[in-house]
């Protein structure tokens, strides 16, 4: 085994997930932006802007699940050389529901916040595992 390719190939999985988690949480944020407008009496135009980020995030979301489980396995490949703790299932656990069943704003609202705070706590993560490779 090409311990250097495999290396190098974890980095640029990780670094891919990375950009994938910071662009869900950049549309997340731009989603919360416009939650906001909408809890205070936004209107229609409001509401289709804040559901249009939501699926940008959406997709950016499901991106970075594909990416993190590349990134995961490509862990695996020099996970004997280096100790790495790193489970997919840890994180975007949220975006199973996070689209499911709005009823009303104030619940788009919490849902938009705490998919923020898992993409942190992911993008946390993968920097973390990036910076010991």
């Amino acid at each position: 085994m090409d311990y250097e390719k495999e290396r190098a190939e974890a980095i640029d999985a990780g670094r891919y997930a990375l950009d994938c988690l910071n662009s869900a949480y950049d549309e997340l944020n731009k989603a919360g932006g416009w939650g906001i407008v909408d809890l205070l009496g936004g209107g229609l135009f409001t509401n289709l802007i804040k559901h249009s980020k939501m699926n940008r995030a959406s997709d950016y979301i499901s991106d970075a699940k594909d990416a993190l489980t590349k990134f995961s396995k490509e862990l695996k490949d020099i996970s004997s050389q280096i100790d790495l703790d790193f489970n997919t299932a840890d994180f975007l656990s949220f975006a199973d529901f996070f689209f499911d069943g709005f009823i009303a704003d104030w619940l788009v609202q919490s849902r938009i916040d705490d998919a923020k705070h898992q993409i942190s706590d992911a993008i946390c993560k993968v920097e973390e595992i990036l910076k010991n490779l």
